[in-house]
């Protein structure tokens, strides 16, 4: 029994190299079998006892693959974890698209790239991109209508490709296009609203774990990209006035801290225009609320058509508008302000009898950091500006009177 011992333990030792374990647990199994047989040498029967050893390996190795499938559950359970942690602490939409993919390329070994495409009005637009040197967002050509990411979105499944060179949708690829492809579809309840492409260096099929994880993700995927969505659209109402559709005073004041932010790091002015529309009173006197309010909307679609794209037009307040210019001297703001003003003078509305409404505008000019150190007294400064225009002025732009002097910053000439 001792010349089968020797002779079939170093035979069991090849088996368990094969098995992935490590050299540790490799030498524990060995050593519990080893083990095990020296209790059985005292067997009435050789065969008796080479059966038992068969019998007694085959347990072990048994015990191995159950081994592995409790890890892979518990791997996947981590993985569940992460997924869930991470698709649900973003709410703006890039940052959840970064996260998808950057998840995906962890769920597949030898990932080469992922990719994320939004699909709307039948149509997939690029969303995100990770590669495997960690380049994001890199956009690539758009997918081509008869491609496996239009097939994943049309048919709501899945599609693998386990060989690129030998699939005859990719017969006319690129020289370094090689390996394989899964592409999945990003649902929320029965609609698709983008897909997934994740590639590998190597073909061969993914794994039923490979497939069931990234199926999951997938499904996270569509819940936050909805969320983010929603998200973006309640943040757009709340920060845009419902009747001209311009920002609204919260939006402002975000932009306002913003600007000053960048000018204190940059040193570079930035200007406030306070506007206010003579005779709009009357206009609702006569007409009331509903006529005045589409008079109202129509003149700022007007000012917003008029204004350069770099300038942030809001409304202020009843009839007031104001409009922030970035990087903006003194001369600039007076030259943006006579530009409006030369504009809305042959500017003219209709009003219900038929007649036509001709409104004029007044304003007040403010410099940050000429007139003011923070955003509230900037905004202070524009409005003595316009109360001047109104009461000694109308129809013109007043520069602010106070003066705080150049702001002055380290490393940066006045």
């Amino acid at each position: 029994m001792n010349e089968f011992k020797n002779r079939w333990l170093p035979a069991f030792r090849e088996r368990l190299q094969k098995t992935g374990l490590s050299a540790t647990e490799q030498q524990s199994y060995f050593d519990l079998l080893s083990s095990l047989l020296d209790g059985l040498l005292d067997s009435d029967s050789q065969v008796q006892y080479e059966q038992t050893a068969e019998v007694l390996a085959s347990r072990l190795f048994s015990h191995y693959n159950l081994l592995g499938v409790i890890r892979q559950q518990a791997a996947e359970l981590d993985a569940v974890k992460r997924l869930t942690y991470n698709l649900t602490t973003n709410l703006e939409l890039q940052a959840v698209l970064d996260s998808v993919v950057t998840e995906a390329m962890q769920l597949v070994k030898n990932a080469r790239n992922a990719h994320i495409y939004l699909y709307q009005n039948n149509i997939l637009r690029f969303g995100a991109s990770l590669d495997g040197q960690g380049l994001r967002n890199k956009e690539n050509w758009p997918p081509r209508p008869d491609g496996v990411t239009y097939q994943a979105a049309h048919t709501k499944e899945m599609v693998i490709v386990e060989n690129l060179r030998q699939h005859p949708l990719f017969l006319n690829v690129p020289e370094d296009w090689f390996g394989s492809l899964i592409s999945i579809p990003l649902m929320m309840t029965d609609s698709v609203i983008g897909v997934m492409n994740l590639s590998r260096w190597q073909v061969g099929p993914f794994s039923p774990a490979e497939q069931r994880l990234l199926t999951l993700l997938a499904d996270q995927a569509g819940i936050a990209i909805i969320n983010a969505r929603l998200h973006e659209a309640v943040s757009r109402q709340a920060l845009s006035d419902t009747l001209t559709g311009l920002p609204n005073r919260r939006a402002l004041d975000r932009y306002l801290d913003h600007q000053v932010g960048r000018t204190n790091r940059t040193g570079r002015p930035f200007a406030v225009l306070m506007m206010d529309l003579d005779g709009f009173k009357g206009v609702n006197d006569t007409w009331g609320h509903a006529i005045g309010d589409r008079v109202l909307h129509d003149i700022a679609a007007f000012l917003s058509s008029v204004s350069r794209s770099s300038d942030f037009l809001a409304r202020y307040g009843g009839d007031e508008l104001c409009m922030v210019l970035p990087e903006a001297s003194a001369e600039t703001a007076a030259q943006v302000a006579e530009n409006i003003r030369v504009r809305f003078s042959s500017y003219a509305c209709f009003l219900p009898d038929g007649s036509v409404c001709r409104l004029g505008v007044s304003g007040g000019i403010a410099i940050y950091p000429t007139h003011a150190r923070s955003a509230a007294d900037l905004m202070r400064a524009a409005d003595e500006a316009l109360y001047r225009a109104k009461k000694h002025a109308r129809g013109t732009f007043q520069m602010a009177r106070g003066f705080t002097g150049e702001l002055q910053m380290p490393g940066v000439k006045p």
